[in-house]
């Protein structure tokens, strides 16, 4: 009989604590609970174990103590990075640059700055999520203060060219230095070489949640955001959790110790879910980069399926995974990152794979997921009919006032009523509509010619999208 163990895919949320963070918590629980700032015996003893942790994080990021800071997570790293940079750098100017499938956390700081009179600029990515050392070369100019590049993305895993980006950008005037968001590779991954600030996030590795890790090389101009602070350099202010930067220390480096064997191993389960969630599930397209990418993530994005109603059944079965897909009930926002890969942003699946996975788990997943996704279609009535004798040249169909997938899932159902060379026109006034109906047309092979002010076709709103049948 099949194990019906919850699985939990979603490290790249989140990953469970690591059982030497759990020891290590518990012992400087006991042992490292003082105030590090002061010279008594408890003081001491906690500023010891500080100090290790550290030298630790330091080791294995390739920083010098010195230059580590530990924060409350790897949001405010990111943060208090970008504007202390922007503020130390303020007299080259307030240039910032960006690639476009960054954490939201890169975005709205972005967002604050250009508010309060900054300029930005958004490098964009290839299909595969990768953003070009070119492209990035060639939105810096001489004011530019900062640039901001993650070192795999959070949602597809896609594996960045940091190093070839931060050696264009020290032949730059001035040498515009380069933020690295390294929170989804820390553990996995050596750090990339070539950052000027470096970001991560201990609960992505299997350390508590609660600490997140701010380096700042020495010779990067930095100014805080924030008052002055006598603690961790001045960088970030309040009282640090000795005890958990302890344990997140300490995950750090039984997860480093573990990654190449590890590393091989799920790469290995991931390649398997990649090839074959497409042989088993229709209309299907795997997302982010197929070699340059995290050993642990797949992405891949299901037609004509709504993501939050396929996490729901996958998680009925059972089976813990996560979701960009533009269709959530709190946004109903297509996710930044699929829209500027340019790929199908609906019925979207992140698998992030635990360490200790095995190949029985992953066969478990293969063998629910067609299960639950052909029950979420099954509704829908997606046979495609033949094109009648007399079918029309021209379709136009009003997928006005409804949200997706549903735009995508009438325009599939219907382009069969014309026959090859004719023309559909999808009425929508919903913004993933933009996205995900030139997306399907690349998977279906068929044409998109753009789209028009839906006023043409009598509408009081919206767009038209047009879509040319090939045979």
């Amino acid at each position: 009989m099949p194990s019906t163990e919850p699985l939990y895919f979603d490290v790249a949320s989140t990953a469970p604590l690591h059982p030497v963070a759990r020891q290590a918590l518990a012992a400087a629980l006991d042992e490292g609970w003082g105030d590090p700032a002061r010279l008594h015996r408890s003081g001491r003893q906690a500023r010891l174990l500080l100090d290790a942790a550290r030298e630790t994080v330091a080791e294995l990021i390739g920083a010098r103590p010195d230059e580590v800071s530990f924060t409350s997570s790897g949001t405010q790293a990111v943060q208090l990075g970008m504007l202390g940079a922007l503020r130390g750098r303020r007299r080259t100017g307030r240039h910032l640059v960006h690639s476009a499938v960054e954490h939201s956390s890169v975005l709205h700081t972005a967002e604050s700055h250009l508010a309060e009179g900054g300029e930005v600029s958004v490098v964009p990515v290839d299909r595969g999520g990768r953003a070009g050392a070119d492209r990035f070369a060639a939105a810096v100019r001489p004011d530019t203060a900062l640039a901001v590049l993650q070192s795999a993305n959070h949602e597809v895993g896609t594996v960045q060219p940091v190093a070839e980006v931060a050696e264009l950008l020290r032949g730059t005037p001035g040498g515009v230095p380069l933020l690295v968001d390294a929170a989804q590779s820390i553990g996995r991954l050596p750090a990339p070489a070539g950052w000027s600030l470096l970001t991560a996030s201990a609960h992505k590795w299997g350390g508590p949640a609660g600490v997140g890790v701010l380096a700042v090389r020495k010779g990067v101009r930095f100014n805080s955001a924030l008052p002055a602070d006598e603690r961790e350099g001045g960088r970030v202010p309040g009282y640090v959790n000795v005890p958990a930067i302890v344990a997140a220390a300490a995950a750090l480096r039984a997860v480093r110790a573990e990654a190449a064997a590890e590393n091989a191993r799920l790469h290995a389960l991931v390649e398997r879910i990649r090839s074959r969630v497409p042989q088993l599930v229709p209309e299907v397209e795997v997302v982010g980069d197929p070699v340059l990418r995290l050993p642990h993530l797949v992405t891949f994005s299901c037609l004509y399926v709504d993501g939050e109603v396929l996490l729901t059944e996958l998680d009925r079965a059972g089976i813990a995974v996560s979701s960009g897909s533009s269709c959530t009930s709190s946004t109903l926002t297509p996710s930044h990152v699929l829209a500027a890969m340019g790929v199908l942003t609906e019925g979207n699946v992140r698998l992030s794979l635990p360490t200790g996975t095995t190949e029985a788990q992953v066969d478990r997943f293969l063998t629910v997921l067609p299960e639950v996704v052909a029950a979420v279609r099954a509704p829908l009535g997606l046979e495609l009919a033949a094109p009648a004798a007399d079918a029309p040249a021209e379709l136009v169909i009003d997928a006005l006032g409804k949200r997706c997938p549903l735009p995508v899932i009438e325009l599939a159902k219907r382009i069969g009523e014309v026959p090859p060379g004719g023309l559909v026109v999808v009425l929508a006034d919903d913004e993933a509509a933009r996205l995900d109906i030139p997306a399907w047309c690349e998977m279906r092979e068929q044409t998109y010619e753009g789209e028009a002010p839906a006023s043409a076709y009598g509408a009081d709103r919206g767009f038209a999208y047009r879509v040319r049948r090939v045979g």
